[in-house]
């Protein structure tokens, strides 16, 4: 029932009808997300768990964009070893990015500037 009502919840019914009836599948990737595309070269993600957009790795990001026409394959995601692994946004969650670590009005930087 919450399909029908809510998008928050992987698709909308729409989206499902959309799928079911136009969508041809073209791939899947590391946190599960499934990928698709019509005759009309429109193409869309079903997500694998909550709608995130920040789930979407940059090989499909740059897919789903129409920035490439290649879809990303498992030979093609290798990695240099200077290279990290896709994270989603975590702003707002306890796990987000904290660059400054202040203590008593003093900011405490990593570096030190010239002088």
């Amino acid at each position: 029932m919450k399909v029908i009502f809510t998008w928050w919840h992987r698709q909308t019914f729409g989206t499902f009808l959309k799928t079911l009836f136009t969508g041809k599948y073209v791939g899947k990737d590391d946190f599960g997300n499934k990928y698709y595309k019509n005759k009309k070269d429109e193409r869309w993600v079903i997500y694998s768990e909550s709608v995130e957009a920040s789930k979407i790795t940059s090989e499909w990001y740059l897919w789903m964009h129409h920035t490439t026409n290649n879809i990303p394959e498992e030979k093609d995601l290798k990695k240099y070893s200077w290279q990290k692994t896709h994270q989603e946004n975590r702003t707002g969650t306890k796990d987000r990015y904290k660059p400054i670590k202040i203590k008593k009005g003093v900011i405490k930087k990593k570096y030190e500037t010239w002088k």
